[in-house]
């Protein structure tokens, strides 16, 4: 490729991408690691986008009519740190630049949501940007048919590569967006034939422009190194109806030897090459050297978002002071003041009917009083809506013709639909909730690992959460599940034991800053446990006395949702022996360890031995069965050592031996 005609055609455009090129090369360097072949290949994408389309305001990074850029290829972080810095964003000065992927700084090796303002979504597991961008996309659309086009109208653009197509969350965000035809998402392929091990065709043949336009977007084909080309091509993805790709034909490493080799994709250090490309660039200075004429170039480009966002401020002012409190509530993230009572008064009426009812239905009821109060709720599910019971009659479906709607058919597609409930709720404005069955958080667990990582509240409904689903079969009853979310940190996972404690789940999961939760509900009629109200809400303290010993407490009994009742049966039989026994009920295990010791031993005390019942492996038990600094001398589990079978639940419980038998014969052989 002939430099010097690319910078004699263009010389401003060139050396404000040079910019990115040379500051991507010596961040790389003075880490010894890092990607640097991405950032050099899309810099002069990246420069036609900020300079001639992006509105941001590096001065108000949360400003809510931005326009997101999510970097999906999120190896090449250097690109979007190297625009930070250069724009003018005040978390990303030259000290961070120059201790790139280093203990302490913002510029991690991946973009790390929340390390720094302007960084929108963490990225680096491929295809999970662009699939987050599906969520962001969906929230602008709601959120203008809500406020309108003067307060909320942006676009979400995005940079994904080879590696982010070839991942299968990739078919399933891009047959999302066509089907929703979210005409503000455009996204840029590095179209650059290279992948670590090799070039492309060694793994993928895949038309990828052609897989786009079949799942209904619009699609263009450009030269990703002309200006021109790549103006043109923005300026038309934005008036089309259609979601937009744009693939940008790319050299990886632009002008470094290692230019269109699988070397070009990962960190480039030799000094000499290095000094080499800056020459071939007309780059003058040393290391992390930004002359001030550029400097100021690039800050220049902020120039249009800080107008647009002062003009927007004009628009804002002009609501009532009602709506604008509302307004700045839902991108606040702050539940409605109404909630806390709704969910007493629910909690109320559930305990003095008394009913027995499956906690997936408990779910949707509570729903059904939380959703017309919180407009901001936005659910759906993949494709189970009727077994999941997420819809409520008030939301309506999102759709090309009802934007308003608030209820999404993800479709089979578990690991989208978790991607874009990230992307909704970091959006600002909306609280995501989606559902499937339990077993399919194998399918949606890239995602959710994501929520717990970047600290979004994200709500994971998950029904049919034990062999309780009966006739299905293994494939479809989660044994190791719970034990497996409740490993992932940073993640609140409730089993509901009747419709109270899913009332108090669900309070607490709408009113998470930075956790998000996991329902495991039922699929099987429970009885209700909670007969007696209390205002209090018990399930944040994770673990509390549901019942307690009548006389001597020998015996403690600790279960999880539907083996709540099995757990309270088998006390019943206990004390008619004469057995003291005590009934914890434990919907979430992380609560209960974030108790001071205290009140962990006050519903946990040293003595008695321990029996904990639950529909599932014992992993992520040892830790309540051994007790404060091995508090419980003698403890069992009564649960799942494997797979399970196809049957109705009464009989699968039974073969497994989780009944109120067993569990008193447990705990009797502790005695």
């Amino acid at each position: 490729m002939d430099l010097n005609a690319l910078r004699t055609a263009h010389p401003d455009h060139w050396m404000m991408a040079a910019a990115i090129r040379a500051l991507t090369l010596d961040a790389v360097a003075a880490a010894n690691s890092g990607h640097s072949g991405m950032p050099m290949g899309m810099a002069d994408v990246a420069t036609v986008l900020f300079r001639n389309h992006m509105n941001f305001d590096p001065a108000a990074p949360h400003w809510p009519d931005r326009d997101r850029f999510i970097l999906s290829a999120g190896h090449g972080s250097m690109l979007l740190y190297s625009l930070l810095h250069l724009t003018g964003y005040q978390d990303f000065d030259i000290d961070q630049i120059r201790n790139f992927r280093q203990w302490g700084y913002r510029t991690a090796g991946h973009p790390e949501y929340g390390h720094g303002k302007g960084i929108e979504v963490t990225t680096g597991p491929l295809g999970q940007g662009i699939a987050n961008s599906v969520g962001f996309a969906i929230a602008e659309e709601i959120q203008r048919a809500t406020w309108g086009a003067a307060i909320v109208d942006h676009h979400t653009y995005v940079m994904a590569g080879d590696g982010c197509l070839m991942e299968g969350i990739s078919q399933e965000a891009i047959g999302l967006a066509g089907m929703q035809k979210l005409s503000h998402l455009i996204v840029f392929f590095d179209n650059n034939d290279i992948t670590i091990d090799g070039h492309v065709g060694m793994a993928d043949i895949t038309d990828q422009p052609a897989r786009f336009a079949a799942s209904g977007w619009h699609v263009q084909s450009i030269d990703g190194h002309n200006p021109d080309e790549i103006d043109a091509a923005i300026t038309a993805a934005k008036a089309d109806p259609r979601p937009s790709m744009i693939a940008c034909k790319t050299h990886i490493a632009l002008g470094h030897a290692a230019q269109d080799t699988a070397k070009g994709h990962g960190a480039l250090t030799d000094a000499t090459q290095l000094q080499a490309a800056k020459d071939g660039y007309a780059w003058i200075g040393g290391a992390f050297d930004i002359s001030a004429e550029i400097k100021s170039q690039w800050e220049a480009t902020a120039a249009r978002g800080k107008a647009a966002h002062a003009a927007w401020h004009e628009r804002f002012q002009k609501l009532s002071d009602a709506k604008q409190a509302e307004f700045h509530r839902q991108q606040h993230g702050e539940a409605p003041k109404k909630l806390a009572a709704t969910i007493r008064a629910f909690k109320k009426q559930a305990s003095e009917a008394g009913k027995s009812i499956a906690t997936r239905k408990s779910s949707e009821n509570v729903l059904e009083v939380i959703n017309p109060i919180m407009q901001e709720t936005v659910g759906g599910s993949a494709d189970l809506t009727g077994s999941n019971n997420t819809k409520t009659p008030d939301m309506g479906v999102f759709g090309p013709d009802n934007r308003k709607g608030r209820y999404i058919h993800y479709g089979i597609r578990e690991h989208g639909m978790a991607a874009a409930m990230n992307g909704i709720t970091l959006h600002g404005g909306a609280r995501a909730y989606g559902g499937t069955f339990m077993c399919f958080t194998d399918y949606a667990r890239g995602a959710m690992r994501l929520s717990a990582l970047m600290g979004v509240p994200a709500v994971y409904v998950m029904t049919h959460d034990s062999i309780g689903l009966g006739e299905d079969g293994p494939t479809h009853q989660p044994v190791e599940h719970l034990s497996m979310l409740r490993a992932t940190p940073n993640t609140h996972v409730f089993r509901p034991a009747d419709s109270v404690e899913t009332a108090e789940a669900w309070e607490l999961a709408l009113t998470s800053d930075t956790t998000p939760s996991v329902l495991a509900l039922s699929r099987q009629n429970l009885p209700t446990v909670r007969t007696t109200h209390t205002n209090k809400n018990m399930t944040a303290q994770g673990g509390y006395v549901l019942a307690d010993a009548e006389g001597k407490r020998q015996v403690i009994l600790i279960a999880t949702g539907s083996e709540v009742e099995v757990a309270m049966a088998a006390r019943e039989a206990l004390q008619k022996d004469g057995i003291g026994t005590r009934v914890v009920s434990m919907p979430c295990m992380e609560l209960f360890m974030q108790q001071d010791e205290a009140t962990r031993r006050k519903v946990l005390p040293a003595g008695p031995v321990r029996v904990a019942v639950e529909a599932g492996v014992r992993q992520s038990w040892d830790m309540i069965l051994m007790g404060e600094r091995g508090a419980a001398k003698k403890s069992a589990f009564v649960g799942m050592t494997g797979f399970g079978a196809s049957a109705p639940a009464e009989v699968l419980f039974e073969k497994f031996g989780i009944t109120a038998t067993k569990v008193a014969e447990a705990a009797k052989a502790l005695l």
